[in-house]
């Protein structure tokens, strides 16, 4: 043959799992989750001659996952990760990595006549709580903990200049605009030995997250942002100084541009500058930042 298989993964993506927790008291609490399995190892038969023998199928895949959910914990969501990936690699000595990602959709608990209400909730915005965890075979469990799409908007208090001008620069330099994105973060933890190692960080998931989105919304709003760049760089370096277990932090925000309206067309209107007051948000293009910030003492400084 002229040709090898170099990678090979397959699993099952988009099942949807509810979860519904009835507590002593009378109160319930609900979570739900889009989870999605891929496994590797001594598959590559099945590609190449047919074979799918070590093949656990993806129906097995998913009951594994309902299964998983109705008899551990899922919450916090790196543990639940951690454990069915660690479940893959455990029960078929074929599999060699078990990848298992995990978006939690937000549901919030109602007030009623100002009191929280026992079993209803409500969604309160498309914020998803991100997770990804992979088991590797005597490598122990990687944990990806994030934030999807959390809008976020300030009306001024962001500036962006002295960048670089040639022959294909529009753009006028200012020190006051409007600046919006959506945050797409994620923390990643040093490897774990093992569940059990997992198991002893369970309130440190939860509490990293609380942080780093506090830590996020609280930049976003306070700093007077030279530039999204050096704002993303400041919630990452924050971030590793509240959580010591977290090896290095990502962001990538999109910046949503508001452009002002020239109206003084219409009776010499003025909406530009000091005087602008109505915009229009645009969709496409926008501007992209990511970075990666790592934890020094366990790589280059960037």
């Amino acid at each position: 043959m002229s040709s090898t298989l170099s990678s090979a993964r397959y699993g099952k993506d988009n099942v949807r799992v509810y979860k519904v927790q009835r507590n002593e008291d009378g109160t319930q609490d609900v979570t739900e989750m889009t989870v999605c399995t891929l496994l590797e190892g001594d598959i590559a038969a099945s590609w190449t001659h047919s074979d799918n023998a070590n093949i656990v199928a993806t129906d097995t895949q998913k009951q594994t996952v309902y299964i998983t959910a109705k008899q551990h914990p899922v919450n916090p969501p790196e543990l639940f990760a951690s454990i069915l990936s660690q479940h893959y690699i455990d029960t078929y000595p074929r599999i060699t990595a078990a990848h298992v990602d995990v978006i939690v959709h937000r549901w919030t608990r109602m007030e009623v006549e100002g009191k929280p209400h026992p079993h209803s909730f409500f969604r309160d915005g498309a914020e998803t709580r991100v997770v990804g965890a992979v088991a590797r075979r005597d490598k122990g469990i990687d944990v990806k903990s994030g934030i999807k799409g959390l809008l976020v908007l300030k009306s001024t208090g962001s500036q962006f200049w002295g960048f670089h001008r040639d022959e294909y620069t529009q753009l006028p330099e200012t020190w006051d605009r409007i600046l919006s994105t959506e945050v797409e973060a994620a923390w990643n933890w040093k490897t774990f030995t093992g569940l059990e190692e997992v198991q002893k960080e369970v309130a440190g998931f939860d509490q990293a997250w609380k942080d780093a989105r506090r830590i996020t919304m609280e930049t976003f709003a306070k700093e007077n942002s030279p530039s999204v760049q050096n704002t993303m760089y400041l919630m990452s370096d924050q971030i590793l100084a509240k959580v010591p277990r977290v090896e290095s932090v990502e962001y990538s925000l999109p910046n949503k541009h508001y452009f002002e309206i020239d109206l003084s067309w219409h009776k010499g209107l003025k909406n530009t500058g000091k005087d602008a007051e109505v915009y229009a948000p645009q969709s496409d293009p926008n501007g992209l930042i990511q970075c990666t910030v790592t934890r020094q003492s366990s790589g280059a400084k960037l």
